[in-house]
């Protein structure tokens, strides 16, 4: 077992990170939480996998349990589904006093956490993330949001779980594609802080998923911990925490062309981060030959590094809607070398055309 303990937002709270788990989260829950009632909220793939057992379990146990499932998919994490979220809780007659549950991937713990910050302005909140991604990434730090049309998670806020519950072996049934998706957020967490992690990492001649889950515990503790450093010194994204963005501005906006149904988030991010490394490379602010060395890497997890077929003009004008755009400049988060990320703020109007200049260079030599 690794447990990394967090202090941010006046709560302290513990990421356990254990294979076998998620077995024995109802008795845990039993001798910490009996007596208050529990919604678990799932997407519709996710709960077919575990929820119904894992709530009867809980029932078993003695808990009064309400089970809130949407339907899987990025498209879901909008203000309807929020809505429909609260009917349930009010329906229920939740109390502050109660738990929220979130059980799934990145898009079901930003609803049931703002879910949870928001209903009668605070109830308490657990995370079982199921997905690589949500283990190294979005489980931690207190981001919960939903999108609008206009872009992804413009409507939020930063709200600490009370604990987080990390079962490895619940991986086993995600397929290929979503384990790189959240090897992306693993990796750019070395990018950024983390040499020895990125020299584990990519070291080894071939990528072997069998044998990467032998270790799988230790990287995701590594990652788990980086995090936590950045968000315990800059929990609501004004300074450093901004790091963890690398790859975002760009990666962000491919998504929301694409209107979050064509590239993944470690996907899109993937790419981000080259873009940007391109970027800050040609503006000899990154070591020479780094993008190079990124590219191996996300290669060798089965991630894209090739610019998708996209109209430029529209992630650019995408990229003006990113959260870190503040009075027509932004923070980019780049590396100088490998282990060291930084920041700098450019001109929006400057980036966009850098970016531009990048992006079409990338077309004219695939």
């Amino acid at each position: 077992m690794e447990k990394v303990v967090v202090n941010a937002g006046g709560k302290t709270y513990e990421i356990i990170i254990e294979s076998g788990l998620f077995n024995r989260a109802p008795h845990i829950f039993r001798d910490k939480f009996l007596g208050k009632k529990l919604a678990i909220i799932a997407d519709s793939n996710v709960f077919q996998l575990y929820g119904e057992t894992f709530v009867h379990q809980l029932e078993q146990d003695g808990f009064f349990v309400m089970p809130i499932i949407f339907e899987a998919g990025e498209k879901s994490k909008n203000l309807a589904t929020l809505n429909k979220i609260f009917k349930s809780l009010a329906d229920g007659a939740f109390t502050r006093s109660d738990i929220v549950v979130a059980l799934g991937g990145g898009v079901t713990g930003d609803m049931a956490g703002l879910a949870a910050a928001t209903f009668l302005r605070g109830m308490g909140y657990i995370q079982i993330p199921t997905t690589l991604l949500a283990m190294v990434d979005s489980s931690i730090g207190g981001k919960v949001a939903v999108d609008l049309p206009q872009g992804k998670n413009l409507v939020g806020a930063f709200y600490q779980p009370d604990a987080v519950f990390t079962d490895p072996k619940l991986l086993e049934s995600l397929s290929d594609k979503y384990f790189s998706d959240g090897m992306a957020e693993l990796l750019k967490h070395s990018f950024i802080r983390d040499l020895n992690l990125f020299n584990s990492l990519v070291n080894d001649n071939i990528y072997d998923r069998k044998t990467l889950s032998k270790n799988l515990d230790e990287y995701i503790f590594k990652s788990c911990n980086i995090k936590r450093i950045v968000v315990e010194e800059d929990e609501q994204d004004n300074g450093i925490r901004q790091l963890l963005n690398f790859g975002h501005t760009v990666g962000h906006a491919i998504e929301r062309v694409q209107n979050y149904s064509g590239l993944s988030h470690g996907e899109a991010i993937s790419i981000g981060m080259i873009v940007i490394t391109m970027l800050t490379e040609r503006m000899e602010l990154t070591r020479k030959g780094e993008t190079r060395r990124i590219i191996n890497a996300l290669e060798k997890y089965g991630l894209p590094t090739k610019w998708p077929d996209l109209d430029i003009s529209q992630v650019i004008n995408a990229m003006s809607l990113d959260k870190k755009n503040r009075s027509g400049k932004i923070t980019i988060a780049y590396i100088e070398e490998i282990g060291q990320g930084r920041l700098i703020e450019l001109d929006l109007k400057e980036l966009e055309d850098k970016i531009h200049v990048i992006l079409t260079d990338c077309i004219k030599t695939p």
